[in-house]
């Protein structure tokens, strides 16, 4: 078949190589509308699981990955000056411009065409395809024009947020916050490279418009936030960028009831966003990908509507069950200023277990759990180290499986 994927981020450029490699016959074209060595972000966040699918579909993408991953062996969550708290888990991260070098390069050795600075402004400027990809992102003018198609609903979240990054290195995946005369603010960081890491400001509108922030220019803003900051990023400057992405913005939570329509087919966060406090639009995106390239493998013209349904089906349940604990994720950060109030102990476990079935807001947790106590352990060197030693034969395992 002749695919033509729109959008060439991490979604695109997987699902150009899952697809070549399940059916080498496919002609795969990638259009991408920014030019070359560009894109947004800072970096990415993922686990052992995503590398454990990447390794299924190819070990030789799975091998660079993992190589050019940065591995944080903890969580912390600091209250302003106070002692941190523990949490445990451990993951990778990687900058997405790397990320997106290493799927290029590997998707060019494979025979994929890529075009960058190709906008596509309309699907019928893809007519010469059978299939139509669309990983476009979540703000994708392609599945706007065929909302109704698709059945796409979105629904806005409450909290402001800005992505941002700090030549900090920090060690653990940290949650920090601060207290400023209009409430509270914190931010979601992880290190992405030896002297880089991402940092992800939040706040409630609220506290975002008492503050200023609202009216702020961009250089302003971020040097008032490196401020509130300053004894989380020891100091450092907060940076931007010129990239979408790098400006304040509500999380909308997007569905589509119908992931095809006609030879055009929906992937990653043009298909489905969830709520970036449980990191995982990049995994789903992977994911998606190589289903779909599963899906069309060996497929006709003539049978696409079938291998899509299958697509759909196979991944609607699991992308549906992940946004419900990202919504019950985001609505716990839109309650920080009444969980705050707990004791630093019980709130990091508030925040550890936030997507499990709620507590009442501001409510502590029932501390006679088994996982509550081991959660008090960890808060001792000897109990982390203990904790990390269990994840590492358990991160062991998924590897030996998935090699």
């Amino acid at each position: 078949m002749n695919i033509t994927c729109v959008g060439g981020g991490p979604g695109g450029l997987w699902f150009a190589i899952a697809a070549t490699i399940a059916d080498p016959t496919h002609q795969v074209t990638v259009l991408e509308r920014r030019p070359p060595d560009t894109t947004y972000g800072w970096g990415i966040v993922y686990w052992d699981d995503l590398l454990a699918g990447v390794r299924r579909v190819d070990p030789a993408t799975a091998r660079e990955l993992a190589a050019g991953s940065v591995r944080w062996a903890g969580q912390r969550v600091v209250i302003q000056d106070r002692r941190p708290v523990h949490l445990g888990g451990s993951g990778y991260s990687l900058g997405r411009h790397r990320l997106i070098d290493i799927l290029v390069r590997r998707a060019r050795s494979l025979g994929v065409r890529i075009e960058f600075e190709h906008d596509v402004a309309d699907l019928a400027a893809t007519s010469g395809a059978d299939l139509v990809v669309l990983s476009d992102g979540a703000n994708s003018r392609l599945r706007r024009s065929r909302a109704e198609d698709f059945g796409t609903q979105e629904r806005a979240g409450r909290n402001k947020h800005i992505w941002l990054g700090a030549r900090v290195p920090f060690p653990d995946f940290t949650f920090a916050f601060e207290k400023t005369e209009a409430g509270w603010l914190w931010f979601h960081a992880y290190r992405f490279a030896r002297d880089a890491s991402t940092v992800i400001v939040e706040c409630t509108e609220d506290t975002w418009r008492r503050l200023g922030l609202d009216t702020m220019d961009d250089d302003t803003c971020r040097k008032e936030l490196a401020r509130i900051f300053a004894r989380h990023l020891d100091g450092a400057a907060l940076e931007g960028g010129s990239e979408a992405g790098t400006s304040w913005a509500t999380f909308s939570t997007m569905t589509n009831e119908r992931w095809h329509a006609d030879d055009a087919v929906l992937l990653g966060d043009c298909a489905h966003t969830s709520h970036f406090s449980i990191g995982s639009g990049t995994k789903l995106a992977l994911q998606d990908a190589a289903a779909l390239g599963t899906a069309v493998a060996s497929t006709s013209p003539r049978d696409l509507p079938a291998a899509l349904q299958r697509y759909q089906e196979a991944r609607l349940p699991v992308v549906r069950a992940l946004q419900r604990d990202a919504a019950r994720s985001a609505a716990w950060f839109e309650h920080v200023d009444d969980n705050i109030a707990l004791a630093p102990l019980a709130f990091g476990y508030a925040l550890r277990t936030r997507r499990d079935a709620p507590e009442p807001v501001g409510s502590a947790p029932r501390r006679s759990s088994l996982d509550y106590r081991l959660h008090r352990a960890t808060q001792w060197r000897v109990g982390r180290v203990a904790r990390r030693a269990a994840a590492a034969t358990r991160q062991a395992a998924v590897g030996r499986q998935g090699g």
